[in-house]
């Protein structure tokens, strides 16, 4: 199930993502003189910035933000991969096999965009928003407080060196 939420925030984020892609990349092509993958590129760089600031403050607010430098290269570094993937499934269409029509050019640009989204939702998620460890609650996990006399059950209280002198 918190998956599927999750799932739904990186997609809902995407989607945007994909739109500003997209028109970024039209705009280019109808304004500028650039080749059909510069446009791309820029347009993919748009999109990374745009998707940056949706997943940590929307779809990964509630990840591991002690530290900010380290997810930025990591994202920059799984971003610039999936530049790569997109990218490369437009120039091999483009001056692989000459397909360079604007319908076939937003086509294949869309395809590379799905082809590395899903190498970005694994990537984002196992190594750039990573999860915060579980909470454990208070106690020895038998819901007794630690170190409790009256604690009755045959589990002994868990050492927690943090907490209590060690033991004799």
């Amino acid at each position: 199930m918190a998956l599927g939420r999750e799932f739904a925030k990186f997609g809902t984020v995407g989607g945007l993502g994909i739109f500003v892609n997209l028109a970024v990349f039209n705009l280019c092509r109808a304004t500028t003189g650039l080749p059909v993958v510069r446009c791309s590129v820029i347009a993919t760089l748009v999109a990374i910035a745009f998707n940056y600031l949706g997943l940590r403050y929307f779809a990964y607010r509630d990840r591991d933000k002690s530290r900010r430098s380290r997810e930025i290269a990591l994202f920059a570094v799984f971003s610039a991969v999936g530049l790569v993937i997109e990218n490369g499934v437009l120039y091999i269409a483009t001056y692989g096999f000459g397909w360079d029509t604007p319908f076939q050019s937003n086509l294949f640009k869309f395809l590379g965009i799905g082809t590395a989204t899903l190498f970005r939702f694994w990537s984002y998620r196992a190594w750039v928003f990573r999860a915060l460890p579980a909470r454990e609650p208070a106690g020895d996990g038998d819901g007794s407080p630690h170190g409790d006399p009256t604690n009755s059950t045959s589990k002994p209280a868990a050492y927690h060196p943090e907490t209590t002198a060690p033991p004799p």
